[in-house]
């Protein structure tokens, strides 16, 4: 995996996942140790972000190496006018890995297209999120034992949410059973169902969240996010469908965890916090340890 960008999921093999888990696996025995001593690492945060650009902020940091870039694109020369393209061939002059976000889609694709170092995706509008997806997988991992012929429930905002769109392409390598919980208006994209259709993978389409959790081993849980529509009108037809309450969890599995790429606004309620199936916060701190896997991974230093 030296030098190879991670802009999609599907950038890497089945393989190549399981070697990231292990690697994440050492990480976590052993999160501080010196891999980036003198390395330098550019975070270019175009879009706010709290858990991604903290993780991969604490990742970097227990490495021992160095972070430049900014958290906010009106920091930049983009407020200048500096296109996307200037702005990358520069970054890449005093970094060695770029770690990008960025609101349109394809644009973390464009930016490794260009740039002399490695590029990671840390999220290109409604499109991919390939290293939340990896730290979902190892918290899947981690927590049923295996990654294989599992009941997968993919709730809320199916259309915009990058991170469902990554995970459902990385999980049909295992031969999961896909349920689909969302409103009309936010149903999972034609373009992603054709590819599990593809693959031969089950999936069913469900409206009603109590109905479709009770054989989930997984329950992932999105919020619908405002910045994607442009009709506020719309948001708020849709923003409070679906809320996932303690009560709710009682017919479910024993195994059952429940997962949330974060941040949480109404959907997931709080009183789900101490149920020991609430695992959302736990998967927030495996971030940290699957990005020193990729980071580490990408630079050939495991």
């Amino acid at each position: 995996m030296k030098n190879k960008s991670l802009i999609s999921i599907t950038d890497y093999s089945k393989a190549e996942y399981l070697r990231l888990i292990e690697i994440a696996e050492e990480f976590e025995q052993n999160p501080k140790q010196q891999l980036l001593e003198g390395v330098v690492i550019a975070s270019l945060f175009f879009e706010p972000s709290t858990r991604t650009r903290l993780s991969f902020e604490s990742a970097i940091n227990r490495l021992g190496g160095r972070i430049v870039g900014f958290t906010d694109a009106s920091s930049s020369s983009v407020k200048k006018g500096e296109s996307l393209k200037d702005t990358i061939l520069t970054v890449s002059n005093y970094s060695d890995l770029i770690v990008m976000r960025h609101p349109l889609e394809g644009s973390s694709r464009f930016a490794s297209e260009i740039a002399p170092v490695p590029v990671v995706n840390a999220g290109d509008g409604a499109n991919q999120h390939p290293t939340q997806c990896m730290l979902d997988l190892y918290s899947i991992k981690k927590t049923q034992g295996t990654l294989d012929n599992l009941n997968v429930a993919l709730v809320g905002d199916l259309k915009y949410g990058r991170t469902v769109h990554s995970l459902m392409m990385a999980m049909s390598n295992f031969n999961t059973t896909f349920n689909f919980i969302s409103p009309d208006e936010l149903r999972m994209p034609d373009t992603y169902k054709k590819y599990l259709d593809e693959q031969d993978i089950k999936y069913f389409e469900h409206d009603n969240l109590e109905e479709a959790i009770p054989h989930a081993d997984i329950i992932y849980m999105t919020r619908v996010q405002r910045e994607r529509f442009s009709d506020p009108i719309e948001y708020e037809k849709v923003k409070n469908t679906y809320v996932l309450r303690n009560s709710m969890l009682e017919e479910t599995k024993g195994n059952t965890r429940i997962l949330h790429p974060l941040p949480r606004v109404n959907e997931i309620h709080e009183d789900v916090d101490s149920n020991p199936k609430a695992y959302y916060f736990e998967q927030a701190l495996n971030g940290v340890y699957m990005r020193q896997a990729i980071i580490s991974s990408i630079l050939g230093l495991k």
